[in-house]
């Protein structure tokens, strides 16, 4: 469609279905909107926009309401996404500050995504794979263990206790830390991190294989069980995670979803379902917005889903976004995701 009238009637079509989720018809678009024509070319070009499928009549009344190839057409031709006010940066910045650990910042990140939008917020916990070694501290926490603790730049965070009493699992030859002391565990930390900071898991895994050769031999077994109780860290398989909010939202529109909101509620039990679609967004730049049969799950075919990745840096190691029925307010939920995922990203990078 390349009719410029024809795209402004769209889009008030589009806006006030939107706001009052009844059928438009010509007779309101002229009394709400300023489109400087006569009734009868409005109803022509409904017309005209109803032949290239991009509204249809829901039934026999007079008025329509956009199709899914509508919706498509609305958001890949607005101008651009209108930031959130002052107040509203501010709040989701103090908001998100006020996080301690990561775990917090996810459980922050989707109260207030879900708030903002009045849709389920989806958010995925940054992906190991895209992670990359931040830190690595040793903390002697007994006369014969040591704390072992992988930091990493997105913030998560493992912990693994390496006995060195000589017990069950222990290097061979005694108490070694209780022998070195704090010196060579001063050290220890060093040569660690020499190998694994600034690199991504599976290069600080291949790192470690050298640690031990760096160190004089009568204090390496206990180099080597850092190195394995690390590599347990570094190349464990877990399951990625996603964390949802406002699922109760969905029930202030069931009348927005043909049959009932069980697929919906039971594609958004499946986690994988989620991964996916975020991961998705997480490999791109920008603002990813799939409308009704575009997204490749069926239970989501009456949904919108806009998301976005977020990160450390320059890199992307998540993705995050809000589902909702097709009938939403595009520009001001596209708005709010990129938001909170701007302000994640600073958080996760300071």
């Amino acid at each position: 469609m390349t009719d410029d009238r024809r795209l402004a009637v769209l889009r008030a079509i589009v806006e006030d279905f939107v706001s009052t989720s009844e059928p438009v018809g010509s007779k309101a678009l002229l009394e709400r909107h300023q489109l400087g024509v006569s009734a009868a070319t409005i109803r022509n070009d409904m017309a005209a926009l109803e032949e290239e499928g991009l509204i249809a009549a829901p039934h026999t009344s007079a008025g329509r309401v956009p199709t899914d190839a509508g919706y498509r057409v609305f958001v890949d031709r607005l101008s651009s996404v209108k930031p959130l006010s002052g107040a509203e940066q501010r709040a989701i910045s103090t908001f998100l500050h006020g996080a301690v650990d990561l775990d917090d910042i996810v459980d922050r990140t989707v109260r207030l995504l879900a708030s903002l939008t009045q849709q389920v917020a989806v958010v995925q916990y940054p992906s190991l794979s895209r992670s990359s070694v931040r830190h690595v501290e040793l903390v002697p926490i007994a006369p014969d263990r040591v704390l072992v603790v992988l930091i990493t730049t997105t913030g998560r965070v493992e912990q693994r206790v390496i006995d060195t009493g000589g017990g069950a699992g222990a290097p061979a030859g005694g108490n070694l830390l209780a022998e070195a002391g704090e010196r060579f565990l001063a050290e220890l930390r060093f040569e660690v991190n020499q190998v694994v900071a600034g690199r991504t898991l599976s290069e600080a895994a291949s790192g470690l294989s050298t640690l031990s050769s760096r160190l004089a031999p009568p204090l390496r077994p206990l180099a080597e069980a850092i190195s394995t109780a690390l590599g347990d860290c570094l190349v464990e398989e877990r399951e990625e995670r996603v964390v949802l909010a406002g699922t109760a939202n969905l029930t202030r529109v069931t009348s927005d979803f043909p049959t009932s909101l069980g697929p919906v509620l039971e594609a958004l039990e499946e986690h994988v379902v989620l991964l996916r679609l975020l991961g998705t967004a997480a490999e791109q730049t920008g603002i990813a917005v799939r409308i009704g049969h575009e997204n490749p799950y069926a239970g989501l075919h009456s949904t919108s889903i806009v998301s976005t990745g977020y990160g450390v840096g320059s890199g992307v190691v998540a993705g995050l976004g809000v589902v909702g029925p097709t009938r939403m307010d595009y520009p001001t939920t596209m708005a709010a995701v990129r938001a909170v995922a701007t302000y994640v990203s600073r958080i996760l990078s300071e």
